[in-house]
């Protein structure tokens, strides 16, 4: 299982799951982030968090707890 925590900066990826249940999973698909969204890796923070993304033409930054929960491909 790969996740969008591990796709390197510059490179796009398409989701294929979302993990996590209740308020987490709806607060990531709030975001746009759902099944067969396409998201580019836009940069990492040094230490990885936050990651800033492109999702659906709009910028977007997410901490890395929440990018191990998106399945991507």
């Amino acid at each position: 299982m790969q996740t969008l925590r591990s796709i390197p900066a510059g490179s796009k990826a398409t989701v294929k799951r979302l993990h996590g249940e209740g308020a987490t999973k709806r607060r990531i698909m709030d975001m746009g982030i759902t099944k067969g969204t396409v998201i580019e890796v836009v940069k990492v923070a040094p230490l990885g968090d936050p990651m800033e993304l492109t999702v659906r033409g709009y910028q977007l930054s997410i901490r890395k707890n929440d990018a191990d929960m998106i399945e991507v491909e």
